[in-house]
């Protein structure tokens, strides 16, 4: 459900509403671990153990206005890498195959961000040969966006 909240009016919403949910799991997390009848073998053991360990990053919503309650979202665009996986099998190695894993993740993170996959690579690809390595970072999708999209380099091709 979009409330169309400002970042400060969505952190204090998930103060009052998340926080006290999740202080209220983690505090039961807390307690089940406690119980002298639970082997770490037993699945619910391995749960626990699974959430105490990432509680710190199940916490980040909380103070982080962009970091969303869910991958929902991650998810929907990364499906279509899971239902090809087959398909690398027909990459002739693992070197051609991470190869492809690491192309569907550019495609999927330019998606995300609302960029052209083939403008942002020809960009990329042309602009790597000056870009300075130490600001490397610039050309991830994200940072991409705001630096270069409006004025992308071209191919000679396109013309």
């Amino acid at each position: 459900m979009e409330l169309g909240l400002t970042a400060d009016d969505k952190l204090a919403y998930r103060q009052e509403h998340s926080k006290p949910i999740v202080d209220s799991f983690f505090d039961w997390v807390k307690a089940q671990r406690q119980r002298q009848k639970l082997v770490n073998s037993n699945p619910l053991s391995k749960a626990l153990t699974y959430a105490t360990k990432r509680e710190r990053a199940m916490r980040v919503f909380l103070d982080d206005p962009d970091v969303q309650l869910d991958t929902n979202h991650l998810e929907r665009q990364i499906r279509y890498i899971a239902m090809g996986k087959k398909s690398c099998l027909f990459c002739w190695s693992e070197v051609g195959a991470k190869q492809v894993g690491i192309i569907e993740s550019l495609i999927c993170s330019c998606k995300l961000q609302g960029v052209d996959p083939t403008t942002h690579l020809i960009d990329v690809l042309q602009r790597v040969a000056v870009h300075l390595a130490s600001q490397a970072e610039d050309l991830i999708p994200r940072n991409w966006k705001e630096k270069f999209a409006d004025n992308p380099m071209r191919s000679d091709l396109d013309q």
